[in-house]
């Protein structure tokens, strides 16, 4: 009995004979021409490309498998160049901070030499929230320190001792409220008080017949603290009474008393 399975079978039979045959026309043909077949070369560059892609792939994966070997290796490179730029920062900063150092050493040597019995100090703190205008220095009294020695820097007066302990010693700068050193205007050597403002000096008590004026150098009087002729600052406003006695000024401090380090105190 013919069925429609079978009429499928013989279907896909005449199929297979029909492109053998014209797979073989074609063959021949090409064969009695002398030149390549259409599907030979269709073949010959599937094959090719077949060849090259799986070759690319190989080349891809072995340097996919040469790299994941390198990365351990590249991995501890990496840690120890790492671990050398921190300590060529560590021993930068440090040589930045004895290079500081060095220099405020220096900028003292002059203020050594003019008082020789002076005693070179550093600064190690200031008071917490403000409380006063003072530094703490790292020399006390084993070192000769004792109450209102005078402090300075190359540029000029900082301050006095107020506090004294064996091996540190706090000073209050010329700017707190509590500081009073005797001053003097350099040009006239007219006398006065140099007394803290906070921000600046307040030099009051100059005789109102004084002809001072913005620009004058203040300097200190010999007194306790200081010998005199020690920068206090510049005038930078005068303040005059016309019924008053005395007049004032308003001095800006000679000292950067913002960012002190190296000082000269001056033992009594």
């Amino acid at each position: 009995m013919f069925t429609y399975r079978y009429e499928r079978r013989l279907f896909a039979l005449l199929s297979v004979i029909i492109v053998a045959a014209l797979v073989a026309l074609i063959q021949g043909g090409a064969a009695r021409m002398g030149s390549m077949s259409p599907l030979t070369a269709t073949f010959g560059s599937a094959g090719a490309l077949f060849e090259n892609l799986t070759g690319a792939a190989s080349l891809g994966m072995r340097s996919a498998l040469k790299g994941a070997a390198r990365t351990p290796h590249l991995t501890r490179e990496n840690a120890a160049l790492q671990a050398k730029n921190a300590a060529l920062a560590r021993e930068n900063a440090m040589l930045q901070e004895q290079l500081a150092a060095a220099r405020g050493a220096a900028s003292i040597t002059s203020e050594m030499a003019d008082y020789p019995h002076a005693v070179p100090a550093r600064v190690i703190g200031y008071p917490p929230e403000n409380e006063s205008l003072s530094v703490t220095v790292n020399r006390g009294s084993r070192a000769g320190i004792s109450r209102d020695d005078g402090v300075m820097t190359d540029r000029g007066a900082v301050g006095r001792v107020y506090e004294a302990g064996p091996i540190a010693s706090k000073v209050v700068l010329i700017t707190d409220y509590t500081s009073s050193i005797p001053a003097m205007v350099q040009r006239g050597r007219w006398w006065g008080v140099a007394k803290g403002n906070l921000t600046s000096v307040r030099l009051e008590f100059v005789s109102q017949d004084a002809p001072i004026r913005v620009g004058d150098q203040v300097v200190t009087g010999e007194a306790r603290s200081f010998h005199s002729g020690i920068p206090i600052g510049t005038i930078v406003r005068v303040d005059r009474s016309a019924t008053g006695l005395y007049q004032t000024a308003i001095v800006k401090p000679a000292a950067d008393l913002a960012s002190l380090d190296h000082l000269v105190i001056l033992p009594k």
